[in-house]
């Protein structure tokens, strides 16, 4: 037979009343300070859509605009946005720089300028604490080279990009793994304008690319100094035409080929909008790096 269950209620002298506090759960994400970009050639066309980029893209605000051009006039009606952003075009960087950093914030300088002023601007960023992204064409090696010897001593990020198309980057990886397979190759460009920096950067990093891997392109003709055959770019018979039609896009296709088979890559720009996407990957990357890094290829 079991036990019996004995309970007993026992008064107390005196009554306590214990209140249960409301708990309320909710999913809060610790509260993230925006990135402050500063666009350093903001009156430029790529300027001018990156200052709409930034605006729209989360995580990340325009905090100032320098140019020596429609200095003083709002950036935001200067793009055409619907509303001012309340940030007038500045020609001096060191004063942004410095009203800026007084925020603590994270702050990233990108810069359009020109290859003569690129150095001197990622210094005056890295004095006061902001990484750097350079989108410069015509940047000498040179300067990359000094650049990032200058970074790593300041332990302090830079992204240098010669492109900032996702499509030319997956373009020169196609290139790359094509490479191996053809022994003839040869890269055709157009411009819709004429430009100073022919073959352009990008016709030049594919050569480069494709260069030095143990192969040699063109044989046929490779010491021929014809010049409707092309520029030759390296030590390898990779071969360059650049074309200046007007109404065409700002096309790169390499052609690859071997008795039988053409392999062709083609990618072809028809707004700068296309580079926005990458310039706001390099933004967001370059706030965790603390050395330089060239090209975007390395984040994708």
């Amino acid at each position: 037979m079991a036990p019996a269950l004995s309970c007993k209620l026992r008064h107390t002298p005196y009554r306590c009343i214990k209140r249960v506090p409301y708990i309320s759960c909710s999913m809060q994400q610790p509260s993230q300070t925006n990135i402050k970009v500063i666009i350093n050639g903001g009156a430029k066309e790529i300027g001018r859509a990156a200052v709409v980029a930034v605006t729209k893209a989360r995580g990340m605000e325009v905090a100032g605009a320098i140019d020596s051009y429609l200095v003083g006039e709002d950036i935001g009606k200067v793009c055409d946005m619907e509303e001012a952003l309340e940030i007038p075009i500045m020609n001096d960087l060191t004063m942004v720089l410095g009203s800026i950093s007084q925020s603590k914030a994270s702050a990233v300088v990108v810069d359009f300028t020109d290859p003569s002023t690129v150095y001197d601007n990622v210094k005056q960023a890295t004095a006061f604490g902001m990484k750097s992204v350079v989108y410069v064409p015509r940047l000498k090696m040179e300067t990359v080279s000094a650049l990032s010897a200058f970074c790593e001593k300041a332990s302090m990020g830079c992204i240098v990009a010669p492109t900032l198309s996702i499509g030319s980057i997956l373009l020169q990886q196609a290139a790359i793994s094509a490479s191996f397979h053809y022994n003839n190759v040869e890269i055709v460009e157009s411009r819709p304008a004429p430009a100073l920096d022919f073959p352009s950067q990008d016709a030049i990093q594919i050569a480069n690319n494709i260069t030095n891997l143990g192969q040699m392109y063109n044989r046929e003709d490779i010491s021929t100094d014809i010049p409707a055959r092309g520029q030759v770019i390296g030590e390898d018979g990779v071969r360059v035409h650049s074309m200046v039609l007007p109404g065409l896009p700002s096309s790169t296709t390499v052609y690859f080929s071997r008795p039988g088979e053409v392999y062709t890559l083609k990618h072809d720009i028809t707004d700068v909008q296309s580079l926005m996407p990458g310039l706001l990957l390099a933004i967001r990357k370059v706030v965790r790096l603390k050395s330089l890094v060239y090209g975007l290829e390395k984040f994708l």
